[in-house]
């Protein structure tokens, strides 16, 4: 069975926040819209279009927030492990974001908006999961990183590559702590190398797992090297 290496909060406490930050936005809502407070108790299909917007907000949290519905796992394979972000994790966010669109469609015919606040909630819900999780899942869906006791094998877009542990002779653990990046550099027999960027494939989550596993398995042939630039 996978095992779970990045929790949220306690789901009390997740669920307090998702609570609070949704009754926040319900109320901040009701500014796209041309209806005063003062006049809602006349107009209560607003309040339907301002749960409407809310929903969509809170929508775009959970694909932002990603590990209160997709906790990053831990997956064996035969003799070793592999790290990699799951298919149905983006699959699932795509499906879901979808209704963030159709939600301020659905406001905008509907209900006589104020244009500038609707396009700016539009715009931030709509954009802001592309840019944050979105486009970077669908760039590195199938980017892998597979680590066993006899081969080395990962995939990275362009680059990718299956290697024999025994014509390795370092595994070089890099860090840039001042941009937050991870690469391993393997450095062969034959003194030819090859860098892989774990940053780039969406795998800082595995970074200290995939450290341990180096550690414990190919001690011996691990370096670090730690830089600040």
């Amino acid at each position: 069975m996978p095992n779970v290496i990045r929790k949220t909060y306690p789901a009390g406490i997740s669920t307090g926040l998702l609570i609070l930050l949704y009754t926040l936005v319900f109320f901040l809502s009701q500014q796209i819209f041309t209806v005063s407070y003062d006049d809602l108790d006349e107009h209560k299909n607003v309040l339907f279009g301002m749960f409407l917007a809310a929903t969509a907000f809170i929508i775009m949290v959970l694909i932002l927030w990603e590990e209160l519905l997709f906790p990053v796992k831990l997956r064996e394979v035969n003799g070793g492990m592999i790290f990699h972000n799951h298919r149905n994790k983006i699959q699932t966010q795509i499906l879901i974001y979808c209704t963030i669109p159709a939600i301020f469609c659905f406001i905008y015919v509907e209900y006589e908006v104020n244009y500038i606040r609707f396009f700016i909630m539009a715009a931030i819900c709509i954009i802001v999961p592309v840019v944050g999780k979105i486009g970077s899942g669908i760039k590195n869906y199938n980017d892998f990183l597979r680590i066993t006791d006899e081969e080395v094998e990962y995939k990275d877009n362009e680059k990718m590559g299956i290697y024999e542990t025994k014509n390795i002779q370092t595994f070089t653990i890099i860090t840039h702590d001042r941009e937050h990046t991870h690469q391993i550099e393997l450095l062969f027999k034959d003194n030819s190398t090859v860098m892989i960027d774990l940053h780039e494939m969406e795998l800082e989550e595995y970074y200290y797992f995939i450290y341990d596993y180096l550690k414990a398995h190919y001690g011996h042939m691990l370096k670090e090297i730690k830089m600040d630039d």
